[in-house]
C-alpha cells in the first residue's frame, strides 16, 4: 500500500540562513557564537558557488564609493546606450527595472554620494574589525596578504575628485593619500609603460584574499566547532510564516522550520520575498572574471584602472582580474565575447601581470546592487531578516553585514 504524499518534515533550529555565499556564512558565523543553532540552505553543491565565488579578491575596506554620484549624468549616455564599453543596460520594460533605474539616479547628486559611501564606509570598517577577530580565533588560509591598493586615474579631473573623497574618509581613520604616476610607479614597478597614467590613491592598507577558499575554510569552522548544519542542493520554494515558526518549503517538497530565518540568497532573495509583499529594490550587475598565473612583471599591489573599469589582485602565484557591468542580465553564464573583451582590456593595462595566453578558469556573476550601493540589513518582523544587496563589495562587507544582520534579528527578542 503507497502512503499519501505527506512531505517530510525536518526538526526546528534557532535560525535557517538562506544562502551559503560569502555574506551567509558570515552571518552564521555571527548567529553560532551567540549560542544559536543554525541551519545553512543553498541551491548549489557547496558554498560559495554563486556570486562569492571568483569575484575580484580584494578586501576595499577604504574604497567604498557609491555607484551613483553627479558624474553619472555625464556617463549616462555610455552607460544606457553603449554596447561594448565597460559598463551596459539590457532594457527593459519590467516595472522593477524602471523603478531600480528612477532610484538610482535620484542618488546621482553629490549629497547622495557623500551619504552613501559613509554608510557603506562605516560597515566596511565594522566588517575588517570582525574579519581580524575571527582569523585571530580560527586561522584560514585564503592566500590572505595586505598588499595595499592603487586606484589609477586617467586624468586630473579624476584626480581631483579622488581627493574630495579620501577628505570625506580621512574622519573616519581610512588611511589614503594621492600620489602621481611617479610615485604610483615606485609603489608598483608593474606600472611602469603606463603613459595615460596621470595620479592615483594609495591605501596601504588594503586587503585581498580568495573568497571561495575562504567559504571553505569557514564552513569547516562553523561545522567542526560551532555544530552548524548545511543542506547543499536544497533550492527554497516558498516561505511561510505558521504557528509561530517559519516554514521553508524547499523544491524537492521537503519542509524546514525554524523560529528565525534570514535571507542572505543574493539576487535570488528579491524574489524569495516578494510573495511575503516585501519588495527589494536589488538589480543583477552581472561581472566577470579570469584566473591566470602571475607573468613576468605582475603587481603585488592590488590595482583599479578607472580607465578600463577593471582590478588586478594577486592570490599568491595567481592573479584575479575582474571587471564589466551588465545592468539587468540575469543570465549568470559568461558570454565569450565579453570575456575576451576582459582579456584584452587587461593586456592593454598591464600587459605582463598575468599569462594571458592561459587562462586557468573564468566566470561571470550576477552581483545584486542596490540604487544607493548599501546593502539591505533588516530585521522584517516576525523572526525574519534580509541581508542582501552587497553589490561589487559583498566580499568585504561580508563579515559586518553577517554581524549587523544577526544582532538586529536576536535584538529583536
Amino acid at each position: 500500500m503507497t502512503s499519501s504524499a505527506v512531505p517530510p518534515v525536518s526538526p526546528g533550529h534557532d535560525l535557517i540562513i538562506i544562502g551559503a555565499g560569502v555574506v551567509g556564512l558570515a552571518s552564521a558565523y555571527a548567529a553560532a557564537r551567540r549560542g544559536c543553532s543554525v541551519l545553512l540552505v543553498d541551491r548549489n553543491s557547496g558554498p560559495a558557488l554563486g556570486t562569492s565565488f571568483a569575484n575580484g579578491a580584494q578586501l576595499s575596506y577604504a574604497y567604498t564609493d557609491a555607484m551613483a554620484g553627479p558624474g553619472t549624468w555625464k556617463q549616462l549616455p555610455e552607460m544606457a546606450f553603449g554596447r561594448n564599453g565597460p559598463f551596459r543596460t539590457r532594457w527593459s520594460a519590467d516595472p522593477d527595472f524602471l523603478r531600480w533605474g528612477l532610484a538610482f539616479l535620484r542618488q546621482a547628486s553629490s549629497a547622495g554620494l557623500q551619504r552613501n559611501t559613509v554608510a557603506t564606509l562605516e560597515l566596511a570598517l565594522q566588517s575588517r574589525s570582525a574579519m581580524q577577530a575571527l582569523l585571530q580565533q580560527h586561522p584560514i588560509d585564503f592566500d590572505h596578504a595586505v598588499s595595499g591598493k592603487l586606484h589609477l586615474y586617467p586624468t586630473q579631473e579624476g584626480v581631483q575628485g579622488a581627493a574630495a573623497m579620501i577628505a570625506l574618509k580621512q574622519p573616519y581613520g581610512v588611511t589614503q593619500r594621492l600620489v602621481d604616476a611617479a610615485e604610483a610607479t615606485a609603489i608598483e614597478p608593474a606600472l611602469r609603460g603606463a603613459p595615460w597614467l596621470a595620479g592615483a590613491v594609495y591605501s596601504p592598507d588594503e586587503e585581498a584574499g580568495d573568497p571561495y577558499r575562504f567559504s571553505q575554510g569557514l564552513l569547516q569552522v562553523l561545522q567542526q566547532h560551532y555544530g552548524v548544519q548545511a543542506r547543499f542542493g536544497a533550492s527554497t520554494h516558498s516561505l511561510r510564516h505558521t504557528g509561530g515558526q517559519w516554514q521553508l518549503q524547499l523544491d524537492d517538497g521537503q519542509q524546514l522550520h525554524a523560529k528565525r530565518v534570514l535571507v542572505c540568497a543574493g539576487i535570488d532573495s528579491a524574489a524569495l520575498l516578494k510573495p511575503l509583499h516585501l519588495r527589494m529594490p536589488v538589480m543583477a550587475i552581472k561581472g566577470y572574471s579570469f584566473t591566470a598565473a602571475c607573468g613576468a612583471n605582475a603587481p603585488q599591489v592590488s590595482i583599479t584602472d578607472t580607465k578600463r573599469k577593471l582590478v588586478f589582485c594577486r592570490l599568491g602565484e595567481r592573479i584575479r582580474v575582474a571587471g564589466l557591468a551588465d545592468l539587468n542580465d540575469w543570465n549568470p553564464t559568461p558570454e565569450p565575447a565579453r570575456l575576451a573583451q576582459l582579456i584584452a582590456q587587461a593586456r592593454a593595462s598591464l600587459p605582463e601581470a598575468a599569462d594571458y595566453d592561459h587562462i586557468q578558469s573564468s566566470w561571470a556573476g550576477l552581483r545584486p546592487v542596490t540604487p544607493w550601493s548599501s546593502p539591505i540589513i533588516r530585521n522584517l518582523g516576525d523572526g525574519l531578516g534580509c541581508n542582501i544587496g552587497h553589490g561589487m563589495l559583498g566580499w568585504t562587507l561580508a563579515m559586518g553585514s553577517g554581524e549587523r544582520a544577526v544582532a538586529q534579528l536576536l535584538d529583536a527578542r
